[in-house]
């Protein structure tokens, strides 16, 4: 172990931490000072003697994470962004909780400098922390595998603090499974145990052994006790020792159990709820500063002394790096290859030749669009090697398997039917839906891979809060979800998607994409992978579609578009028979085979219908307003939309006077045919809700 101290100028440091978070948050009138006063110990031992972290790059791929899970806490790591110098202000801590200041509520990625991760509900730092443990190690084969454990330039840690809420939330147990079971040994998780949460004491909700329960979902596990003698003493050196042993264990990830006292050490509101989120309040703030040595007439106050020491981790961390950068240029020069990849990589671009590489699939076989799925994912994992995902255990179902791959787990982990191997590209995430998306989101926060994960579109209720979080932080994960409608048939309505879509869809900055045929699968995959500023999910059929003889470009009478306008979003699928439309059909995904037998028989009556395949609105909407006029022309008011699921995401577009061919109640237990049947999803019913709309219009 490392030569360890702690001195007077350390314990001064966390103090001024102490005294600042209680300052800031009393400028703000709220927030959520105790955590960030009693673990001032702890984040000052991070940022100033563990962590290899640059302040001035907070990108520098070399980097220990840190992940403050309890992001309430947030001020926990302003006040350390600004002791260390990462580009925070004391006035920042002045502003906190204000508008426009870099120091919001709950840590926020891309909006200040250092974050990692928004952690704002409890659980999802954590169980997304397991998603940068599975994407470390994953970088790490893909670029370097053969180099000794922890020579590597791939090689770091991630750091995570949770507290009781954390431990709570159902989400970081699925995650902490994964974890244990993967034995992600760069994973360190310190556990702030002090059994008050804005309830008060958690006896009253929360009694289990946490450090019992984390051995046994294979953790390394150890308890550091500052209340073990009677006397609140806060062992800093005994974490550090822990923290080391928790390093040296790489074959499982690490718990360390911290005992506290929550807003240590404040005069009377310590171990209570009324320091748990709210202001200390001037008696007791002025008590706090005459306990720890600090004029209580002051505030915000800061000894040059000790920023002069703190900011010492600014040269501290640009020599680690410059370091790494030394073994990083040697990786580099010995894997012109590999290093190749990496720039493509973080460049943003896409391997050369992947639209080329795209399936086309042949008009003479009906396929179900997860079916031709899985033959894309597999067309684009041979050019995208930093490609990688699986499914919540339905790989079968989903597709999502790339082919003669191995799956990402230690060797013990093999079965049957999969063959393990650390650095395997076939991810199982077992039926944990909710995990899954928050491991999807660290994975792709981690940087330098690009991941999927699939499961039925019902279950992405499951997953919700992390999709929302990931639509929020921008970050590209993409989502597999089949069985996308009530054609899935004979398992019922717990498992058919009624309100999903238009659900998903009102999650800001997320692209729902519901292809209609084999072909557009292949360019919504495309579409997907272009974009590196939001996630994407892409709703797949069970049952067999017709794939749709198409021309090369635009419609034009009979002949049917190009699959490559999918990238528009909606697109005009066939024209109107005399190129002027008496009425639009619009459709997604299995439907707009419909629209385009009713578009027939329309014809038949001397009715000229258009059909628009608009298989992700959020495309379409990103169009420019005269490509969207030129699909949906404001004068042609007589408009039908085909979807199975709820009408809520087409009223604006079908207007007072269109109609709305939809399913507005759970569905049943039968074979698809008769399900569309039954429930109104048939050309004949379309032919009629195009003529009525034509009507009132």
């Amino acid at each position: 172990m490392a030569e360890f101290t702690w001195d007077a100028i350390d314990r001064k440091a966390v103090d001024t931490a102490r005294v600042l978070a209680a300052d800031s948050v009393e400028a703000a009138g709220n927030g959520h000072p105790g955590t960030a006063m009693s673990l001032a110990p702890v984040a000052h031992l991070l940022f100033q003697k563990v962590m290899r972290r640059d302040p001035s790059d907070s990108t520098w791929i070399g980097r220990d994470r840190f992940i403050l899970s309890a992001g309430h806490a947030s001020i926990l790591q302003y006040v350390q962004f600004y002791l260390h110098g990462y580009g925070l202000e004391l006035e920042d801590l002045q502003h906190l909780r204000k508008w426009g200041s870099k120091t919001p509520g709950h840590p926020e990625y891309g909006h200040t400098d250092g974050v990692e991760i928004t952690t704002g509900p409890l659980g999802q730092g954590l169980a997304s922390a397991v998603g940068f443990g599975y994407a470390q190690r994953f970088e790490r084969g893909l670029f370097d595998p053969e180099t000794a454990d922890g020579e590597s330039p791939f090689d770091h840690f991630t750091y995570v603090i949770a507290g009781d809420g954390d431990m709570q939330e159902g989400v970081t147990n699925e995650a902490a499974s994964l974890a244990g079971r993967q034995q992600l040994g760069r994973l360190v998780v310190f556990y702030d145990s002090n059994q008050i949460s804005i309830e008060d004491d958690t006896d009253i909700s929360f009694s289990e052994d946490v450090a019992a329960r984390y051995e046994a979902l294979g953790w390394h596990v150890q308890t550091v006790d500052w209340k073990k003698t009677g006397e609140y003493s806060e062992d800093v050196e005994s974490l550090y020792a822990a923290i080391e042993a928790a390093k040296a264990e790489t074959g499982k990830p690490s718990l360390i159990v911290l005992k506290t006292i929550i807003g240590w050490p404040s005069p009377t509101k310590q171990n209570s709820g009324k320091i748990h989120g709210s202001a200390l309040g001037g008696e007791e703030l002025k008590g706090l500063k005459e306990v720890l040595g600090f004029d209580p007439e002051q505030t915000f106050h800061v000894d040059p002394e000790v920023l002069e020491y703190t900011r010492g981790a600014i040269a501290k961390g640009q020599g680690e790096h410059a370091e790494w950068q030394k073994t990083f240029d040697a990786w580099a020069t010995a894997n012109p290859e590999k290093k190749a990849i990496l720039d493509r990589i973080n460049a943003g671009e896409l391997p050369e030749g992947l639209e080329e590489a795209l399936p086309v699939f042949p008009t003479d076989k009906a396929v179900s669009t997860r079916a031709a799925s899985g033959k894309v994912i597999n067309a684009i994992a041979p050019l995208m090697p930093e490609f990688w995902g699986g499914s919540a255990d339905l790989a079968e179902s989903n597709l999502t398997t790339i082919e003669g791959a191995k799956s990402f787990g230690p060797a013990e982990a093999s079965t049957k039917a999969w063959t393990t191997d650390p650095y395997g590209r076939v991810l199982h995430f077992g039926i944990r839906e909710h995990a899954m998306g928050s491991i999807l989101s660290g994975i792709v926060l981690h940087g330098n891979t690009r991941p999927f994960g699939g499961t039925f579109l019902i279950f992405s209720d499951y997953m919700r809060p992390a999709v929302r979080l990931a639509a929020l932080m921008k970050a590209p994960a993409i989502y597999v979800w089949t069985h996308d409608s009530i054609a899935l048939g004979e398992d019922g309505p717990t498992h058919q998607p009624i309100e999903q879509l238009s659900a998903l869809r009102a999650i800001p900055g997320l692209d729902v994409v519901r292809p209609a045929d084999a072909n557009e699968v292949a360019y919504a995959w495309l579409e997907m992978l272009k974009h590196h500023d939001r996630p994407a999910g892409i709703a797949l059929s069970r049952q067999n579609l017709p794939v749709f003889e198409r021309g090369e470009g635009d419609a034009s009478g009979d002949t049917l578009a190009s699959a490559k306008n999918v990238a528009k979003g909606a697109y005009i699928l066939a024209e109107a028979p005399n190129g002027t439309p008496d009425v639009i059909l619009i459709a997604t995904g299995s439907e707009v085979q419909i629209a385009v037998d009713a578009r027939e028989q329309l014809k038949g009556e001397g009715i000229n219908a258009r059909v628009v395949s608009a298989p992700s609105l959020e495309w379409f909407r990103a169009q420019s307003e005269n490509y969207q006029d030129q699909v949906l022309p404001k004068d042609v008011t007589a408009r039908v939309s085909v979807e199975a699921g709820i009408a809520m995401s087409w009223r604006d577009i079908v207007g007072d006077k269109g109609r709305s061919v939809s399913i507005e109640h759970f569905g049943a237990s039968a074979d698809y045919q008769t399900l569309f049947k039954e429930f109104g999803f048939t050309t004949e019913h379309v032919v009629a809700a195009a003529k009525e709309s034509i009507a009132a219009s």
